[in-house]
């Protein structure tokens, strides 16, 4: 069965001048969501890609699938499959759709590339069961539509077929990429300056040994600081800056000393007056 005729006189089968005036329609009219480009070499093999409409749980996928038409096309239908992993549908398997070849019973001859994919996106929303169509959770089906960006980077026909689309998943990819970095370099500067306050708050060296006394870790950046064993790069690097000793704390500490010295030197003192006088007694008698 033939139908128009090229320049030269020689008839075109019907379903090559059909899949020309299907091509130019979609690239008249776009659908929302959904792409499609036969193969350069063979009209009768069309490549599709389908977005995930925004209120649904397939929102942000990009989902790879084919139609493969048959000679007789339009008046018997085309073979579906779909090619990307989406929760939904099994991949690289005849779907069984009524705009399928599974029955060609409800075909209708009058039915486009157009028609056939709206409908395949139609019945992909839908949770109705069918030979090839799976079951899985809202949950699912949203870790496989971030999971087809890069999946469907790595089909070569994906790839040669819809470079705008690449790009545009490339793009994505990148963002992505970057802001899990920057959310990545947040977290660890917000633990590291946890750690500088933590280990301030506690008196940097004194959490390195819990048996030390309190405060011991200062004492011992004052001597440090004052015999010239530690610059205070190191001090900085432990977490303990140099300015710190003259924070009111070992002010505090250095108070505390000088009490006790002054302490000790008032007892010797007594003692002292009290042997004078014992050996005073002692003479006298």
């Amino acid at each position: 069965m033939t139908s128009s005729s090229t320049p030269g006189g020689r008839k075109q089968p019907t379903a090559v001048s059909r899949m020309k005036q299907d091509y130019m329609r979609l690239k008249r009219d776009p659908l929302p969501y959904i792409t499609a480009e036969p193969l350069p070499n063979n009209i009768l093999e069309w490549h599709y890609c389908v977005k995930g409409p925004e209120d649904s749980p397939y929102y942000g996928g990009y989902y790879h699938g084919t139609l493969l038409f048959p000679r007789e096309f339009p008046f018997k239908p085309p073979s579906i499959y779909m090619t990307t992993p989406n929760g939904r549908f099994k991949t690289n398997t005849r779907l069984c759709l009524s705009i399928s070849d599974f029955h060609p019973d409800t075909w209708n001859p009058t039915w486009c590339v157009g028609t056939i994919l709206t409908g395949l996106l139609s019945f992909m929303l839908e949770s109705t069961p069918t030979l090839g169509s799976i079951e899985s959770s809202n949950y699912a089906k949203q870790v496989l539509a971030q999971k087809s960006l890069a999946f469907n980077l790595r089909n070569t026909n994906f790839c040669e077929l819809f470079p705008d689309i690449v790009e545009e998943i490339k793009q994505r990819l990148q963002g992505s990429q970057a802001a899990t970095a920057a959310a990545a370099a947040g977290t660890a500067s917000t633990s590291d300056a946890s750690n500088r306050a933590n280990g301030i708050a506690n008196g940097g060296a004194d959490l390195a040994d819990p048996n030390q006394p309190a405060g011991a870790g200062y004492l011992q950046d004052a001597a440090d600081g004052i015999d010239g064993t530690n610059a205070p790069a190191t001090e900085l690097a432990n977490g303990r800056p140099g300015a710190l000793l003259d924070s009111p704390r070992n002010s505090y500490l250095n108070w505390q000393s000088v009490y006790s010295n002054l302490v000790i030197v008032i007892c010797f003192a007594i003692f002292a007056l009290i042997v004078n006088y014992v050996i005073k007694n002692l003479n006298q008698e």
